[in-house]
């Protein structure tokens, strides 16, 4: 073909079907075709190859231009040139892209938001994004090797960040062995580096746990002056002791006033193979809520943002709140709540299986764990006013009296 015959952006750009035909094939020389329908212009490659004659597509105009479809066209002749056939070959890559870690994690994790709260599914994709797939992304996940991990997580570790490196551990884990059951790799290499990285310190959440103290930290809880959304927040935790996460994203449908009971749905629970957990109201929890209703209830959410009642207030707002009434976070966090009623409870004897059921943990003891199935919600419903009784007696300056005594 000659030059003045090859095909030029120009002409691309105005190719259209000619009267009374349904589409137009203009060549471009080395079985190079544009082919112009009514509603589209795509490339299109004819070849040969074993004596037989097939077809490619190189994609659509303008997405690939003219310039860009000769490239192609010329990659698929180097490897015609080879006895290769590039459909085939192009096939293989694409089944190799889908090989990737990056390919296999992102399906993995779409799999499973389902079962996982959205705050956690961000800290998984942020893990991915900023440690993970920078060093693992492109690599097909049958061939990742321990020491490629080891040498991943070893850049965690060595920002000081011990915890993270464990935890990348697990998601690499994770989507490995999700590989491994979709048929793109054979075995799970971070077995094998199970004792490779230092130990993170044991980190708890800071909390106030002696009696004595507990008055006056409740009294500057109850002092604050801010936000009266936050206010409520505040007073309602330590009554209640959710997890600071499960009381920020409390709907107001989760409440029923006549029974006095929060049902916090399986799926908000970090604990999500038990259904709904269920929160006895103490008459004090009742008040809060009451008088915060008039002033949220109109809306789904009990405890909105400032800015806009479509998300809840910030995961760091309570904590914020504390450190500005003076309580420091080596003191008590808002998580801290749930520290201090098991140890008081349990250091005034009361039963650990339904203190355990009613702080919603993932019971480690056997003997807990098969009993697991049961409520106790009478005696819930007991524990849960006693304890609010009992902070409400330590606010007011009373003496230390264990709760046992205080609730005869």
């Amino acid at each position: 073909m000659s030059v003045k015959d090859k095909l030029t952006d120009a002409r691309v750009r105005s190719a259209k079907v000619p009267p009374g035909q349904k589409l137009a094939k203009l060549s471009d020389g080395g079985g190079l075709y544009l082919i112009v329908t009514e509603v589209s212009k795509r490339w299109q490659l004819d070849y040969r190859l074993n004596g037989r004659r097939k077809s490619m597509s190189l994609g659509t105009y303008p997405e690939i231009s003219l310039k860009r479809a000769r490239e192609l066209r010329d990659d698929a002749r180097s490897l015609l040139a080879e006895k290769r056939d590039p459909v085939a070959v192009r096939q293989a890559e694409r089944r190799a892209a889908l090989d990737t870690f990056e390919a296999t994690a992102f399906e993995w994790l779409h799999k499973r938001k389902r079962a996982l709260a959205p705050g956690y599914v961000r800290t998984i994709e942020q893990r991915l994004a900023n440690d993970i797939l920078p060093y693992l992304g492109k690599r097909p996940v049958r061939e990742i090797t321990a020491p490629e991990i080891l040498d991943v997580l070893r850049r965690i570790e060595a920002r000081g960040a011990q915890e993270s490196a464990h935890r990348c551990r697990i998601i690499i884990g994770q989507v490995i062995r999700y590989g491994i059951a979709t048929g793109r790799a054979l075995g799970d290499p971070t077995a094998g580096l199970r004792g490779a990285l230092s130990r993170p310190r044991p980190r708890n959440m800071a909390a106030v746990t002696d009696p004595r103290e507990l008055g006056g930290l409740l009294r500057a809880v109850w002092g604050y002056e801010g936000h009266p959304v936050v206010r409520a927040a505040l007073r309602l935790l330590p009554y209640t002791f959710v997890r600071p996460g499960e009381l920020r994203h409390a709907e107001w449908a989760e409440f029923d006033f006549q029974d006095a009971m929060w049902r916090i749905p399986a799926h908000r629970m970090k604990v999500k193979d038990r259904g709904a957990h269920l929160v006895p109201l103490s008459r004090q929890a009742m008040d809060i809520l009451m008088e915060l209703r008039p002033l949220t209830g109109h809306g789904r959410l009990v405890f909105p943002g400032i800015r806009t009642d479509a998300r809840p207030i910030s995961d760091n707002t309570l904590n914020a709140a504390m450190r500005r009434m003076g309580i420091a976070k080596d003191e008590h966090t808002a998580h801290g709540w749930r520290a201090t009623v098991r140890t008081i409870l349990s250091e005034q004897g009361w039963n650990p299986i339904v203190l355990e059921r009613q702080l919603a943990h993932a019971e480690k003891s056997e003997v807990v764990a098969a009993y697991h199935r049961a409520e106790y919600l009478p005696e819930r419903r007991r524990l849960m006013q006693s304890w609010a009784d009992y902070l409400d007696a330590l606010r007011e300056g009373a003496s230390v009296v264990p709760i046992h005594q205080a609730r005869r």
